[in-house]
């Protein structure tokens, strides 16, 4: 395949993979949602963050699990008061990265 064809293959899979990202957050500012409805899209980062970082949890270190669980805690906490996610995020590495230090 030469590379005129692949750069049109990027370039194709590129738009395909826009289009859906950007007509939600286009559209989003002018749409009206309920309570209940903007309650749920203001928790969506949260759960995400849940989703990504639970299976690694017990796995990060098999020798001492307690380094995950209590990196997990520390960013459930955060979570929990509505910190925002990237302070969650680099909390919870601080914490594991203290640990390792002095365990």
């Amino acid at each position: 395949m030469d590379s005129n064809k692949i750069m049109l293959l990027i370039l194709g899979m590129a738009i395909v993979t826009f289009i859906p990202r950007a007509i939600p957050a286009i559209l989003a500012d002018k749409m009206n949602f309920g309570p209940k409805t903007e309650k749920f899209l203001k928790l969506i980062p949260y759960t995400a963050m849940a989703a990504l970082i639970f299976p690694g949890v017990l796995s990060v270190d098999t020798a001492r699990p307690v380094i995950g669980i209590v990196g997990a805690l520390v960013a459930a906490v955060l979570a929990w008061r509505k910190c925002p996610v990237m302070a969650c995020v680099l909390a919870a590495i601080a914490a594991d990265f203290l640990l390792y230090m002095f365990m």
